[in-house]
C-alpha cells in the first residue's frame, strides 16, 4: 500500500512523524552506535563463517589424504614380512622354488604399487647416508673405522611417508666413529 502513496506525500508524512516525535542528538547518536555495533556484529559474523568453511574445507582434503594412515600402518608389517621372505631366500631355495620366489616378488611389488597409489612413499636410506632424525630412527649406535660419526652404517627396515607425513620412520644403525 504504500506504494500507492505519491512520493511528496510520503516525504509530508515523515514530515509530520518528526514533528510529532522529535530525534534529540542524544537518540540519534545511540541509533548510530547501535547501527556500528549491529554493523561490526554481522562483521564478524560473516567472518566466522568464512573461517568455518575454510576449516571444513582443509578438515575435508586432509581426511581424504591422511584418513587411510591406519590402514597403512597396518599394511607395513605384511611389506616388511614379505621383504624378508625374499632377503632369506638362498640361491638353492631361488633354483628350487623359482614359481614360489616369483610369487612373492609379485605379490611384493603389487603391495608396494598399491601403496604408491595410495599416497605411501618408502624412505629407502643408504649405507653412508647423513642420519636424519625427520626421516630415521636410531636403533643403535656404533663405532665402525672408515665411517663418520651420524652417517648409517646398516638399515633395518625402510621408513615410510603419507604424502608429505611420516607414516614409520626407517630404522637404521649409526656410526659413533669419528675419522
Amino acid at each position: 500500500m504504500a506504494q500507492d502513496i505519491p512520493s511528496t506525500e510520503t516525504t509530508e508524512m515523515e514530515e509530520m512523524a518528526e514533528a510529532e516525535n522529535p530525534i534529540t542528538a542524544e537518540e540519534l547518536e545511540a541509533l548510530r552506535a547501535e547501527r556500528d555495533d549491529l554493523r561490526d556484529r554481522f562483521m564478524r559474523a560473516l567472518a566466522d563463517a568464512e573461517n568455518s568453511r575454510k576449516r571444513a574445507d582443509r578438515d575435508r582434503r586432509e581426511a581424504e589424504q591422511f584418513g587411510s594412515t591406519r590402514l597403512a600402518r597396518d599394511l607395513l608389517p605384511v611389506y616388511d614380512n614379505l621383504k624378508r621372505a625374499l632377503d632369506a631366500a638362498s640361491e638353492e631355495t631361488r633354483s628350487l622354488d623359482a614359481a614360489m620366489i616369483e610369487g612373492v616378488e609379485l605379490t611384493l611389488r603389487e603391495l608396494t604399487h598399491v601403496m604408491t597409489k595410495h599416497g605411501v612413499t618408502p624412505i629407502s636410506p643408504a649405507v653412508g647416508d647423513a642420519f636424519d632424525p625427520q626421516q630415521h630412527q636410531a636403533m643403535f649406535e656404533a663405532p665402525v673405522p672408515g665411517t663418520k660419526a651420524g652417517q648409517i652404517i646398516q638399515v633395518m627396515t625402510e621408513g615410510f611417508l603419507l604424502h608429505d607425513r611420516l607414516l614409520r620412520p626407517a630404522q637404521v644403525g649409526v656410526s659413533s666413529t669419528v675419522g
